[in-house]
């Protein structure tokens, strides 16, 4: 039996990989509706703030910061992903939704935080889903747009990444 040892530090902030238990379906963002308010309700009963969120069809990528007196991330993914699953039970019959555990990397300082920031962003383009990251619409880069944090042809476009040549910090 493996065991996994997670980092917990009250008030941090995380960067997470979350994927679901079939890697070519497409249910979190056929289903966004219900990912939203499974994260909605998860958030108004043990709030976090989410830093940064893209959601593919099969996986998603995010960064929350949790209050000042809390470590406990993993709870909040255990309740995201029941009542995830639950909603979808009450449409179709599901059987396993989720990889049984999910990636977490502790946030150390700000170059840290904006690595992975862009990494989020740019997931859509790299996996090929849209020719610019601006055309994915399941990810806040829209917000930090829309907040100055970003331009909005960041990264270019999919003939810019596909050579190596991303403009992640123009």
């Amino acid at each position: 039996m493996s065991f996994y040892r997670r980092y917990y530090i009250q008030g941090g902030t995380w960067f997470f990989t979350v994927n679901l238990h079939d890697r070519r379906s497409d249910l979190l963002t056929r289903h966004i509706h219900h990912l939203r308010q499974a994260v909605n309700l998860v958030r108004h009963k043990k709030p976090f703030t989410i830093n940064a969120w893209v959601i593919l069809p099969e996986h998603m990528h995010c960064i929350w910061s949790l209050p000042e007196d809390d470590c406990d991330y993993s709870g909040r993914w255990r309740e995201i992903k029941k009542t995830f699953t639950k909603s979808l039970r009450e449409e179709q019959s599901m059987v396993q939704v989720w990889q049984p555990r999910f990636w977490e990397h502790g946030i150390r300082d700000v170059e840290d935080y904006r690595r992975h920031i862009d990494y989020i962003y740019v997931n859509p383009l790299k996996h090929g889903l849209v020719q610019q990251v601006k055309d994915w619409p399941y990810s806040t880069f829209h917000r930090d747009v829309r907040e100055g944090l970003y331009p909005v042809d960041w990264a270019g476009d999919i003939t810019d990444f596909a050579t190596g040549e991303p403009r992640f910090f123009t």
